[in-house]
């Protein structure tokens, strides 16, 4: 498959996730925050809600999962070799090579993924309060973050958090070299021609979003660098000379249910969005700002009133559909806290969220958005393609609680082109 992303919305053709497994349960309350969650999962409640999302996924679109791609990737020494080395060169401590590679391509992919149990065969790592030496990756089923469709290239994220970088190094190893993919891949990390490498850079899929395959709509806060912007501002210079905007938005540093600019902006159709009202509109101290990038040089950098507005400029008029509804701001809250403003688009105005977010379904009803369940979905009873406008609700009361829906669970690796 050559990857292609030229919008958020354009009918999805290709969609890499993860299924949670034991790495989400591999975490104690004393170690949750540094795994990145404010609480732990229960696993079988999780693996229950994510069905529902992997099986409408299967029902409109090729699905890759990544446990399976990493296996296949593993069964080539030359790469598995590659590899190894390179996450047991970025790991903190107890990485062991040699023992790693011993093992044999489905054992490996799981205690890369699981994690490694740290043997206590010895005074230091008797007295080790670690469990593993090479730690689960709890955010593995976020596949959003670790790598990003950027028109035909694929952006591997660099992530904030030392805990997340092996995912990024998976996921460019897969795009790199497993023949499922044809593309090339893009990485802050590394030094590319031309582009100085600026530890400072930080980018993640949540933050980053592709309007039209000339716009690109960035949030910068807690996950995403101003310097990460740049690293793509620079790629841009580089490749195209033709007219491009990218829009940034500033965001909240707490709490931290604002971590990602998806969890108060995300497309829905060629008309409309959902937006997260108190920081797209009612905050003056976040700004937005337009730049403009053509002939290989920033020609425009100015600050713009909002998302919205910026967009509206460029020829896309969205209108705004309020996460939580419009009458009642504590509800606003409640739900955007539960990813209520983090849907994910199969198609133009086919989308997929979080039943739990009531006011946000009937909001999205009450603009002509049907509601379909995921396991009518499922079971064949309706089908999407039936309607012009949906929603797909899918059970969230545990997902939820891991810090993000349906667009940061989905590595769109391909999408049609959208009829603007």
């Amino acid at each position: 498959m050559k990857t292609s992303v030229n919008s958020e919305i354009g009918k999805l053709e290709g969609v890499v996730i993860h299924t949670p497994g034991s790495e989400v349960e591999n975490m104690t309350p004393e170690n949750a925050e540094r795994a990145l969650y404010s609480d732990i999962l229960n696993l079988s409640v999780a693996s229950e809600e994510y069905a529902q999302l992997s099986g409408v996924l299967k029902s409109v679109t090729k699905v890759f999962d990544v446990k399976r791609l990493l296996s296949e990737l593993l069964e080539n020494e030359k790469v598995k070799n590659q590899l190894i080395k390179k996450i047991c060169t970025s790991e903190d401590f107890g990485c062991n090579t040699e023992g790693l590679l011993q093992n044999s391509a489905t054992q490996l992919t799981n205690l890369l993924i699981e994690g490694v149990v740290l043997e206590k065969n010895n005074l230091t790592n008797y007295l080790n309060k670690e469990r593993f030496s090479v730690r689960p990756l709890h955010n593995m089923f976020f596949t959003r973050d670790s790598a990003m469709g950027m028109n035909e290239k694929m952006l591997i994220g660099k992530m904030a958090n030392r805990v997340r970088e092996r995912e990024s190094i998976i996921m460019e190893a897969i795009f790199n070299n497993h023949p499922n993919f044809e593309t090339t891949t893009i990485n802050p990390g590394t030094p590319q021609s031309g582009i100085a490498k600026n530890l400072k850079s930080t980018i993640e899929g949540g933050d980053f979003q592709v309007a039209r395959n000339d716009i690109f709509v960035i949030g910068t806060g807690a996950r995403t660098s101003t310097q990460g912007i740049d690293f793509i501002i620079e790629n841009i210079k580089q490749i195209k000379s033709e007219l491009h905007h990218i829009i940034v938005q500033e965001l909240p540093s707490t709490p931290e249910s604002f971590i990602h600019l998806d969890m108060v902006f995300t497309f829905l159709n060629t008309d409309s969005c959902m937006i997260y009202e108190p920081v797209i509109y009612k905050t003056k101290q976040l700004r937005t700002i337009h730049i403009e990038i053509e002939n290989r040089k920033v020609t425009k950098i100015e600050e713009v009133a909002n998302i919205p507005t910026a967009l509206k400029n460029l020829g896309m008029d969205l209108q705004p559909i309020n996460c939580g509804g419009n009458n009642d701001s504590w509800i606003q809250e409640r739900e955007q806290w539960h990813s209520g403003a983090n849907f994910f688009a199969f198609a133009p105005g086919k989308v997929i969220g979080y039943e739990r977010n009531v006011n946000t379904v009937e909001a999205l009803n009450n603009c002509g958005f049907e509601v379909l369940k995921a396991v009518d979905v499922i079971q064949g009873k309706v089908l999407p393609a039936d309607y012009e406008k949906c929603v797909v609700t899918i059970a969230g009361s545990e997902l939820a609680r891991g810090g993000g829906g349906a667009r940061c669970m989905t590595l769109p690796v391909r999408r049609a082109k959208v009829e603007w």
